[in-house]
């Protein structure tokens, strides 16, 4: 299978809700809260659709790492059922981390259930180390998460990941830029696998 990827805006919040509430059923964001996120300067999100498809979200994903700051987090990573296990996920967080390297990031921290040893597996492969863990961090369920975070190296040193992919405009989806293969309310990166 083959994604491209893109950046999200505002246009897109409705099909990123239709993801956030099927796969999130028991803690989904409001509209209103991706919404901020989404279109907040201090963040990146992306979706990621099928090239013949460009309507079509089948993942996206969000970082909070405003340019200067030495830290950033995972706000967010979701991925459609059909979708999992071509390494869509692990496409995604290349790419937050790579921005995150850009705006200066030395730093990038994510919450994970505890619950969800597949995205674990997938973060630490990544280089993420688990920090703590918040006791009944995800509500209603009462499930831990687990902290994790990993370590960027400085911008000059290392090429980047992935291509960036092209801004969007405000209002309706752009065409496809960089192909990819296979409070604000509690981030969620454990639905990547």
């Amino acid at each position: 299978m083959t994604w491209q990827l893109r950046r999200a805006n505002r246009a897109d919040v409705s099909a990123i809700m239709a993801l956030e509430t099927r796969i999130f059923a028991n803690d989904a964001w409001s509209a209103d809260a991706m919404a901020r996120d989404v279109t907040d300067p201090a963040c990146y999100y992306l979706v990621a659709f099928p090239p013949d498809s460009p309507t079509q979200i089948d993942a996206y994903a969000g970082l909070l790492a405003p340019r200067g700051a030495l830290e950033g987090d995972i706000q967010t990573i979701a991925v459609t059922e059909d979708a999992r296990g071509h390494g869509l996920g692990r496409t995604l967080m290349l790419a937050l981390l790579t921005e995150a390297r850009k705006r200066g990031a030395r730093e990038v921290f994510l919450e994970v259930r505890a619950d969800n040893p597949g995205a674990q597996h997938v973060y630490r492969r990544l280089g993420f180390e688990d920090l703590d863990v918040r006791r009944g961090y995800y509500q209603p369920d009462n499930v831990d998460a687990l902290v994790m975070r990993v370590r960027l190296p400085d911008p000059e040193s290392v090429p980047t990941m992935l291509a960036e992919p092209e801004p969007a405009p405000d209002t309706a989806p752009a065409p496809p830029a960089a192909p990819a293969t296979h409070e604000q309310e509690p981030a969620r990166p454990e639905a990547t696998v």
